[in-house]
């Protein structure tokens, strides 16, 4: 199974102009079974570029093969017209339940207003087994919030590792309540806004005893005595200031060998981010 996670950057190129088109383009050349995608825009006429379409509807069409989720984490009305920015997920294989979780946002004095987070939770028949296939895009500005949804991610993690291993079938139950086997086992991916060294990157892996399957960096199983690759900072973007990686893949460790590679395709300037590519067996 191969996943791609970019966060997009409602198509807006290095030269300000938007091209959804060049982000199909890509994403069709990578192939992938499962397409996680961050700023997806629609109706926001505002942004650079002017992202007036509805791009979960042309990324949905461009794709028509594979099931959509949408999860539009901002949706601010004017004149009666829904202006969305938020997250898709985009599956070659048969999801059997999806779960959209909203993240902390606690106020910070000491930051910008900054907008609400989400995570999009699909779980997903592939191949190999049933799995767990989340994408998110963290807050940028404020430590104080993205370290909030870092901790909510982990106990949604628990949370979901513990139904799994309590489950039963109950057959007797009315139809909303059958939802199936959810696994404990998951890929959770996006743009998280932090760097490999800091607080939060250490706070989303840090053991714990009271997970069954602890997250792992797929990177550092692929690649552990090579240089992360930047993920952001390429092609003369004004953001940000040097190349660094904010985007990441991260494993239940019960998957840990199944990976067999992960790397940054770091040659497109579609977009202020590059898009990043997990192979799974």
């Amino acid at each position: 199974m191969r996943v791609v996670s970019w966060n997009i950057h409602w198509g807006c190129g290095k030269d300000g102009r938007i091209r959804i088109h060049a982000i199909i383009d890509v994403l069709r050349k990578l192939n992938p079974d499962v397409i996680c995608l961050q700023e997806v825009a629609s109706n926001h006429a505002e942004l650079e570029g002017n992202a007036n379409a509805n791009q979960f509807r042309q990324l949905a069409g461009a794709f028509g093969g594979y099931q959509p989720v949408i999860e539009p984490t901002s949706e601010i009305y004017q004149n009666n017209m829904p202006r969305q920015f938020g997250n898709m997920l985009l599956s070659k294989f048969r999801i059997n339940q999806v779960h959209r979780y909203l993240l902390p946002w606690p106020p910070d004095p000491g930051s910008p207003a900054g907008m609400p987070r989400g995570l999009i939770e699909a779980v997903i028949d592939a191949p190999s087994g049933r799995v767990r296939v989340l994408t998110t895009h963290l807050e940028y500005y404020s430590p104080v919030q993205r370290m909030a949804q870092v901790r909510h991610i982990k106990y949604l993690h628990w949370e979901a590792c513990e139904r799994a291993r309590i489950f039963q079938p109950d057959p007797t139950m009315d139809p909303p309540y059958q939802l199936g086997y959810r696994p404990g086992s998951a890929i959770y991916c996006g743009d998280f806004n932090f760097a490999p060294d800091s607080p939060d990157y250490q706070e989303l892996i840090a053991p714990d005893d009271s997970i069954a399957l602890p997250l792992v960096d797929a990177w550092r199983l692929r690649h552990p005595d090579i240089a992360r690759a930047p993920t952001a900072g390429l092609h003369g973007f004004k953001w940000p200031e040097r190349a660094d990686c904010f985007d990441y893949f991260f494993v239940t460790d019960d998957l840990a060998q199944r990976v067999t590679e992960v790397e940054v395709q770091s040659e497109t300037a579609a977009s202020d981010h590059q898009p990043i590519v997990l192979d799974i067996a």
